[in-house]
């Protein structure tokens, strides 16, 4: 395999960098959206979506303390990156 396409994987840093909850609803996915879309909007967001290499993920887990769930984004961020965005932003 071109080791060009695999380049990501070896020198990226997988980091949660926003966690937010959502209440028990039918359908999680729906009301998602909107909590994600304000979080792109923010400073640290737009620089997140601008750096991350592949884009970043989001995870569901459920909360079993209050029913609902706790949604976590993850990014893949250079070293280089990912210090400034701790400086910067946390």
């Amino acid at each position: 395999m071109d080791k060009s396409k695999q380049k990501w994987q070896s020198d990226r840093i997988e980091y949660m960098v926003h966690t937010f909850h959502l209440a028990d609803v039918e359908d999680p996915e729906i009301y998602v959206a909107e909590p994600i879309y304000k979080w792109q909007q923010t400073e640290a967001g737009k620089y997140i979506m601008e750096k991350s290499l592949p884009e970043p993920m989001w995870m569901r887990h459920i909360n079993s303390n209050t029913y609902g769930y706790v949604y976590k984004i993850l990014a893949y961020l250079t070293p280089e990156d990912l210090t400034y965005y701790k400086l910067r932003f946390e």
